[in-house]
């Protein structure tokens, strides 16, 4: 799963059923699958309960990267940080770049620090 894709049903099917095509009819917010295809695939159509079940862990996965994605929005651009490198070093770089980021957003989300 993509670090910035929020998880939705639409995720959980793409890993449940990949290569698959479908529709997600939403009228009262409940997602159902219409028009399901296996493309050649052979994967049948997910179960609401195998969705739900993916769709939990894709969660999980999504609240514990949460601290990534705040440190992916703070640290400047990649053309800022090579112009670091070259001009300080790699050591200053980290320290003064990287290091305060990191410290800011810790891998236990407890951030920010």
């Amino acid at each position: 799963m993509e670090l910035n894709m929020e998880p939705t049903k639409k995720t959980a099917i793409s890993v449940l059923a990949p290569g698959c095509a479908y529709s997600i009819e939403d009228p009262f917010g409940t997602a159902n699958i219409v028009n399901w295809r296996d493309n050649g695939t052979g994967n049948s159509q997910p179960t609401d309960e195998a969705i739900q079940t993916e769709l939990d862990k894709q969660n999980l996965e999504w609240t514990a990267n949460e601290y990534a994605r705040n440190r992916k929005a703070e640290y400047p651009d990649w053309g800022t940080q090579l112009n670091k490198i070259y001009d300080d070093g790699v050591t200053k770089w980290k320290s003064e770049m990287v290091d305060p980021v990191k410290a800011k957003w810790p891998k236990d989300n407890s951030g920010p620090v």
